[in-house]
């Protein structure tokens, strides 16, 4: 999706390392996961061609973030290198793009 790949490259501009697309599990999916030296993001992408029916962000609800916890916790698992580090905060982030523009909101939830 073009909408993923323009915000796996923002986030890449930005300093992070795009570990994973597209990662699906039982539980779910993540959009992205990356990181820098200390944050392992988890970003869950909304596209929307416009702001008319209500934006991208609020797509991103209680059951949805549920899933994508779920999913996070399992990408751990199977990922021990990054589950291991004591130094790593994890976060949610969810980038919303609408129309074309991109809006990225840090730690959208816990």
């Amino acid at each position: 999706m073009l909408a993923e790949r323009r915000v796996a490259l923002q986030y890449e501009q930005r300093g992070f390392v795009v570990l994973d697309r597209n990662w699906r599990c039982g539980v779910g999916e993540l959009d992205i996961v990356s990181a820098n030296s200390s944050t392992l993001a988890v970003i869950e992408v909304k596209w929307r061609q416009s702001s008319e029916f209500g934006g991208a962000a609020g797509a991103v609800g209680p059951v949805k973030q549920s899933r994508i916890k779920a999913a996070t916790e399992l990408w751990l698992v199977r990922h021990p290198a990054w589950s291991q580090r004591d130094d790593l905060a994890v976060r949610f982030d969810v980038a919303a793009v609408t129309g074309g523009v991109i809006e990225v909101f840090e730690a959208a939830f816990e």
